[in-house]
Parts: C-alpha cells; structure tokens; sequence
C-alpha cells in the first residue's frame, strides 16, 4: 500500500486519513526526483586530465579514435 504525505519541519506529516499504528516502520521515496548535477558538473574535473591530446579531439574524435576520414 502506498501512503501519501509532505514533509513539514522536517518531518514526514502523513495524509489525515491514513491512519498506522504508533511504531509502524515505513519506508519513504521522494515524488519529485532531487536536482540531480549536469554530467558536465558530475565529470568536470576530469575535463583536461588528459595531457597531449590533438587541440582538434573533441570535433574529429572519431578520425583519432576509429581511423575515420577528419571532416
């Protein structure tokens, strides 16, 4: 069974009409996801980690990694 509330002070205030026992063991999933970071921001301090790449990697990943004719 699904329960709905909000948290309010930081505590989870359950609809008035649901009625647990006192002690009930709940499990709680937010609705709305959390902010989650960019991948940019998740992997920005591997940006530059890599020394001696060709200046023109990012646009022409695919002639340095795969052999492909550079664009």
């Amino acid at each position: 069974m699904v329960y709905r509330g909000r948290v309010q002070g930081g505590v989870v205030v359950l609809d008035p009409k649901v009625e647990l026992p006192e002690g009930t063991e709940v499990s709680v999933e937010p609705i709305t996801p959390s902010p989650r970071k960019s991948l940019a921001e998740q992997l920005g301090d591997l940006v530059g980690s890599v020394p001696d790449l060709p200046s023109d990697m990012a646009t022409q990943h695919d002639h340095y990694l795969h052999g492909a004719p550079k664009r």
